[in-house]
């Protein structure tokens, strides 16, 4: 049981999951805050195009 505790204690595999995880969704949130700016960025030109063709 004392050998089934330490090796539970020592084990890193769940804390490199965590971090995966982590980088995982900074990235997102950096493509998720780019897409919205190039979104707004589109929606703009095509406001202007459409405004320039009335």
């Amino acid at each position: 049981m004392r050998l089934l505790l330490k090796d539970f204690a020592s084990d890193q595999s769940g804390a490199t999951a965590i971090e995966y995880g982590l980088i995982v969704a900074l990235i997102a949130l950096v493509v998720i805050a780019a897409m919205t700016n190039l979104s707004n960025v589109i929606w703009n030109k095509l406001n202007n195009v459409a405004t320039a063709i009335k």
